[in-house]
């Protein structure tokens, strides 16, 4: 099945639209990405008044999309040394983040076939996992997924999982 960006991207943002902040050509740390969505939940306990918080704590989910023409073992490791950059960026820990989630998404119109397998198999065995102080400010996990427009290949790591189907062509 064959899919052009354009649209499969708005099918992404399709799916999105209801729970994130959507960003099309968003730069971070000199990348840009052709989607980033970001989701932000606060959840707090409060006494009689809302100012008389007792605890509070915060789940955040960043995607960030980005499109390669031509896919090779370089656009990996560029991407994901970006990506584990990006942490820093779009994560801000506190005293009241718990957890935050950074989906990488990869999306290739052509994968190189002499990349192609070692590709899948760093994506699928691909781990990415920071506490921020000890965890006491929270912790941040990375989903990788990696989708190929011409050959309607869908691939991720184990924590990617959770979302493929949200990705699958």
């Amino acid at each position: 099945m064959r899919m052009e960006l354009a649209e499969y991207i708005d099918k992404i943002e399709c799916k999105l639209i209801n729970n994130f902040d959507i960003y099309k050509n968003h730069e971070i740390n000199d990348l840009n990405y052709d989607l980033y969505a970001k989701f932000f939940m606060r959840n707090e306990k409060y006494l009689l008044v809302k100012k008389a918080v007792i605890y509070a704590f915060e789940n955040n989910e960043h995607v960030l999309m980005k499109h390669y023409k031509n896919f090779d073992n370089n656009d990996y490791n560029n991407f994901m040394d970006n990506l584990i950059k990006s942490i820093k960026t779009v994560i801000n820990p506190s005293r009241e983040h718990m957890s935050s989630i950074v989906t990488g998404v990869i999306v290739a119109d052509n994968v190189s076939e002499w990349d192609l397998e070692h590709i899948k198999k760093s994506v699928s065995k691909f781990r990415y996992n920071k506490s921020f102080a000890f965890g006491y400010k929270g912790w941040a996990e990375v989903r990788l997924v990696l989708v190929s427009l011409r050959s309607g290949l869908v691939s991720c790591n184990k924590a990617g999982k959770e979302v493929i189907s949200l990705y699958n062509l």
